[in-house]
């Protein structure tokens, strides 16, 4: 049985190790690696990817995309959701990247 545990944690994206294709059309590039408790986790596989969406914020009837997700099949710690927070709440610019949740059996 898979169990699914909520993390809600920063990672920190190795930066020589991303894929950059999804960046042309205005999306983060996703980690292949990164750090998450002091550990290395390398990615193998993107399941899935999808956006959250909110509304402007300054009235106007537009919708932004507030988080980019992506559901990753790790090299040694099963399936994990991380996403991109565009804009980050208060001052905090770094940890843009985080770990949602871990699925192991």
């Amino acid at each position: 049985m898979i169990k699914e545990e909520f993390i809600s944690e920063a990672i920190k994206p190795a930066t020589d190790m991303l894929d950059t294709n999804r960046m042309a059309g205005g999306e983060p590039g996703i980690p292949l690696e990164f750090t998450w408790r002091g550990k290395n986790i390398r990615v193998l596989d993107v399941k899935q990817c999808w956006k959250e969406t909110g509304p402007c914020r300054h009235g106007s009837g537009e919708r932004y995309v507030r988080k980019h997700w992506f559901e990753v099949v790790t090299e040694s710690d099963g399936i994990m959701k991380i996403y991109f927070e565009r804009q980050p709440k208060g001052r905090r610019k770094s940890g843009r990247w985080r770990l949602f949740t871990v699925s192991r059996e």
